[in-house]
């Protein structure tokens, strides 16, 4: 997804506007007018940037960028060795060329304009859970307040009436920047993207300026990446610097955020929405969520400020969890200069935190409640399991643990699979190229000590194929149980051993109710 008239800019230009010097050896620079990491997605008139990869470096592949209209290269010392004398484009040394893409890209697709002139205000959410619906919620009020919007994330990438399926929560820094540009191209005046803690660690944000970013929590998960919570938290903490976003918003429900709140160096307001846990007192928030009630299978509350201001709002996705995604996403378009009284207008003619958020509290039927949720880390899975009883009914729950991750959440994700739900059907995630029976086993040994250990009334069950697992469920299920598939959420495929299987929770969840005599709800909401 590019601009279709883009704008051309002499390369050195282009290099010197990013901070970049022009080395020896490049000869006569030429015009440019993209910028790609991946040979077969070059243009004529790209940069190719040849970064090394886990298997290769991407020199390895100059010549077919070329073929395909490439008239340079970007690489680094490794690269030029490997490129020889071959090449017949100028090729442009950088010692970090990764760290570089991010502000080049900036330039190249922004036409070596100084400023980013109609350009969309830009939201950026980052977080453990809860980008994915806030990001969704943010671009529904928005649109309610009569913006045309666009989106990055994990499920999809809009450009106005464009989506695609997205292979990363972030993309890759020149299609973030050639994303941005298409939208002005198109005349969108707002956008939201997900921000992960990979994107931020491997720069597939640089040289994007968010308006508003937003913080939502911080907990175990990805620590294959990043080795500690500490780690973790220092690279989600870089989104709020001057560098990357010019105000922000940060819930303060948990330390991670109060601590984010203390040392961030942007203007920023905070946002509580359960009270704290006494460290950080609901009166020391700018915003406070209040007056919870039940309103269907979601929450009506109150957002009060600090000085006495109050929105009333309202979610009508499943999960308290949601309470606290729909208050940030209200106080991050209330920080980008919106009025109250206009976000109210829109809250209350629009309704627009009950919007269908792909594979995140999805609601597949309603007797019995079955929901599909991406929750795949110990704090997710416990905010779903715990929001999802009703009165008088039991908690059935499928979930696994993919394969090739931190493996240390596994046994955790177990017990509180056991705590919360009624009958615990274990079952394979992505496996990857994980033995799945050992993966199972990890889980199991959480859920059965639990059992054991906290005496437990639990039915702890192992089921695989996925498939069966979710048929399982619902043939133990009556009208006034809920069933719960958690942990792929949006997902259509299944990696095992490096081959994709098609395997979509809601399509299988939707199948087993219609074989066991339920009846789901209207499967035009269900995006596969």
């Amino acid at each position: 997804m590019r601009p279709h008239e883009p704008r051309p800019i002499g390369l050195a230009a282009a290099l010197a506007a990013a901070g970049l010097p022009v080395g020896p050896g490049t000869g006569h620079l030429p015009t440019v007018s993209g910028l790609t990491l991946d040979s077969r997605a070059v243009l004529p008139g790209d940069v190719y940037a040849a970064l090394p990869g886990a298997a290769r470096h991407g020199a390895g592949f100059a010549d077919q960028a070329v073929l395909a209209g490439a008239v340079a290269v970007l690489t680094d010392d490794v690269g030029r060795e490997l490129l020889g004398d071959g090449v017949a484009v100028p090729v442009v040394v950088v010692p970090d060329p990764r760290r570089v893409i991010g502000p080049l890209s900036r330039v190249i697709f922004g036409g070596g304009a100084a400023d980013d002139g109609g350009a969309p205000t830009l939201y950026g959410v980052t977080g453990t859970n809860g980008k994915t619906t806030t990001t969704y919620f943010v671009n529904a009020l928005l649109e309610a307040l009569g913006h045309s919007t666009g989106l990055i994330g994990t499920i999809e990438i809009r450009a106005g009436g464009d989506a695609i399926p997205s292979a990363l929560t972030t993309p890759e820094s020149p299609q973030v920047h050639s994303l941005l540009a298409l939208m002005r191209e198109r005349g969108i005046d707002a956008a939201s993207m997900e921000v992960s803690s990979h994107a931020l660690e491997f720069g597939r944000v640089d040289g994007v300026l968010f308006d508003v970013a937003g913080f939502t929590n911080l907990t175990q998960d990805h620590l294959d990446l990043h080795g500690t919570m500490e780690e973790y938290f220092a690279v989600k903490a870089a989104l709020f610097t001057a560098e990357r976003c010019r105000t922000a918003v940060v819930l303060v429900d948990d330390a991670w955020g109060r601590r984010l709140a203390r040392t961030a160096d942007v203007p920023l307001l905070t946002v509580c929405t359960d009270g704290g846990d006494g460290s950080g007192p609901a009166a020391d928030a700018d915003w406070t969520v209040t007056d919870i009630e039940r309103s269907g299978l979601g929450h009506a509350f109150a957002l009060e400020s600090r000085d006495g201001r109050r929105l009333r709002v309202r979610s009508g996705l499943p999960g308290t969890f949601n309470i606290s995604n729909a208050a940030l996403a209200a106080v991050m378009v209330l920080a980008s200069g919106v009025s109250e009284h206009d976000l109210q207008h829109a809250l209350d003619a629009h309704d627009p935190f009950t919007t269908e958020v792909p594979g995140r509290m999805q609601l597949i039927a309603e007797e019995p409640a079955s929901i599909v949720d991406f929750a795949h880390n110990p704090d997710a899975l416990e905010r779903t399991l715990a929001s999802v009883r009703r009165p008088g009914g039991r908690v059935i729950a499928v979930f696994g643990a993919t394969g090739q991750r931190d493996e240390s959440k596994r046994p955790v994700m177990g017990a509180v699979g056991a705590r919360l739900s009624d009958v615990l059907i274990i079952t394979d995630d992505d496996p990857h190229d994980e033995d799945e029976a050992v993966i199972r086993r990890a889980v199991r040994s959480g859920a059965d000590a639990a059992v054991a250990e906290e005496g437990l009334d639990c039915e702890v069950l192992e089921v695989f194929p996925r498939a069966d697992a979710i048929d399982r469920a619902v043939a133990l299920a009556t009208a006034g149980d809920t069933v719960i598939i958690a942990g792929r959420g949006h997902e259509v495929w299944q990696e095992v051993k490096g081959i994709n299987l098609s395997l979509d929770d809601r399509v299988e969840l939707r199948s087993a109710l219609t074989r066991h005599g339920f009846s789901g709800l209207s499967a035009a909401g269900i995006e596969s």
